[in-house]
């Protein structure tokens, strides 16, 4: 079995930390709206930072399924893209330390991996684990942005659930909240409600949500003017492309008695609404991206 510190190096050079917040977002996952990846890009521009443990990419990755970009220059290999997976120390608007761990999401030895994550938790004495990313919805983009939040203790939880008990697919940073809970450490998931037919594309305004949410349960301060200006831009632009088309405002209106039905029935402790005749999130979310690709050009097959 493998000891959880060999799968990761330790700067030692650290300054002195009481109860960091980790933040940490992995790609390889469900992230609707490019979510997680906004935020990581957005702290890691807007705040200092240095990389103070690395973990053995060559045991966790599956190259083959993933495989980095290599850069050929005339006649040799310029140069590697290595994938990292790190911790990096950071600090907010007004020089607290906290921790993000970031990169690809492991292929292989979860196990390992999430136990090594717990070690390190333990060993930087880290007092809150944060986990966020971004989740396809049958929502509107003309309502608020809905968050789901999740935690290994209920005390955590500030966001009512728009879910009850359901299976979906595993995920490393789903196993590493749960390994953190066994352990006796405090770790809260942030799930972003992103439209569905925004999935694909990057939504700053779910970033913004995010990023709201790790400042509320952190208390770190966090620059968020840049997420906000991209958000207003990308929304003016949504707002540009459906005004005056009745058929796409008839599926945004659809999805709105949607959600506010929804959103109801959830105030009242369940998310179940009354019956509506209504299409359903595929139908709609197909007549919305018929919508889009027709913006982009001419449809090529004529």
């Amino acid at each position: 079995m493998l000891n959880p510190e060999d799968l990761y190096e330790l700067d030692t050079d650290l300054p002195e930390m009481t109860g960091p917040v980790l933040l940490h977002s992995l790609d390889g996952f469900v992230d609707a709206g490019s979510t997680g990846q906004l935020v990581r890009e957005h702290l890691l521009e807007a705040l200092e930072h240095r990389v103070i443990a690395r973990f053995d990419v060559d045991s966790l990755i599956d190259y083959r399924a993933r495989r980095p970009t290599m850069t050929f220059d005339r006649d040799h290999w310029a140069s590697y893209d290595e994938p990292e997976l790190v911790v990096r120390l950071m600090r907010d608007g007004v020089g607290s330390p906290f921790l993000m761990l970031s990169g690809p999401e492991p292929d292989r030895l979860w196990e390992g991996f999430t136990q090594s994550v717990v070690h390190l938790v333990k060993r930087l004495d880290v007092g809150l684990v944060v986990g966020f990313h971004g989740i396809p919805m049958g929502v509107p983009h003309t309502r608020p942005v809905g968050v789901t939040s999740h935690a290994t203790r209920p005390e955590l939880v500030t966001r009512n659930t728009w879910f009850d008990k359901v299976q979906v697919p595993g995920s490393a940073a789903g196993l590493l909240e749960l390994r953190l809970g066994e352990a006796g450490h405090d770790a809260l998931g942030l799930a972003v409600h992103v439209p569905h037919y925004l999935a694909q594309s990057a939504y700053p305004a779910a970033a913004v949500a995010a990023l709201e949410q790790i400042v509320s349960a952190t208390g770190l301060v966090l620059p968020a003017e840049p997420l906000r200006e991209a958000a207003a831009a990308t929304d003016a632009d949504i707002a540009e492309q459906v005004d005056g088309n009745a058929e796409v405002e008839k599926v945004v209106r659809a999805l709105e008695q949607q959600y506010d039905a929804f959103a109801g029935a959830a105030e009242r402790d369940s998310l179940l609404a009354e019956s509506q005749d209504m299409p359903t999130a595929e139908e709609l979310g197909a007549q919305f991206e018929r919508f889009l690709a027709e913006q982009e050009g001419p449809d090529s097959s004529s």
